[in-house]
């Protein structure tokens, strides 16, 4: 793992891929504490994220996201991203500086099943509500392949059954 000092785990991928619940799952697995990236945008701005992308636009809301990105320091944490982290490439610089970054990869038919209302999810529409979910899948897919330094195919599995795969996969990278 590359330069990655702290030792965290950094979860990456589309809203639904599963990032909040098999991360917690993955923290008890590795042993490792657990902070959700959203939730600290959310404390910090006292604000939900649809309504922070309400009221600051998506590219307001993205400046935000950025810098509570890159103030994070961690150690021995699984983070876990938005999924509009990865248009942040400077985020994305120190979430790598400080640790292991883990595209959780879901497929777009499985995305829609686990999708079925995403308006009140809080997504980043860098186009506005013009954008579909296929839009907006096809849009974030390379920029998570781009930073990833694991990738993780969730499809069909149970959260724990994802949370044990990345765990191996981690581990893995960890020792190779």
């Amino acid at each position: 793992m590359a330069g990655s000092s702290k030792g965290n785990i950094v979860l990456i991928g589309m809203p639904g891929a599963g990032k909040s619940t098999l991360g917690v799952v993955l923290a008890k697995i590795m042993n490792y504490d657990f902070i959700d990236a959203d939730l600290v945008i959310q404390q910090q701005c006292d604000k939900t994220l649809q309504r922070l992308i309400d009221t600051c636009g998506p590219e307001g809301f993205l400046e935000v996201e950025n810098q509570v990105l890159k103030d994070m320091d961690y150690e021995r944490t699984i983070i876990s991203t938005g999924g509009s982290a990865v248009y942040s490439e400077e985020a994305m610089r120190h979430l790598g500086d400080i640790g292991c970054v883990v595209y959780l990869q879901i497929g777009y038919d499985a995305l829609c099943e686990r999708l079925s209302d995403f308006s009140e999810r809080g997504v980043v529409m860098r186009d506005g509500m013009g954008m579909s979910l296929l839009d907006l899948y096809e849009e974030r897919r390379p920029l998570y392949e781009r930073y990833a330094e694991v990738v993780v195919d969730v499809n069909g599995l149970t959260i724990t059954e994802a949370a044990r795969k990345a765990a191996s996969a981690i581990e893995a990278a960890l020792e190779g």
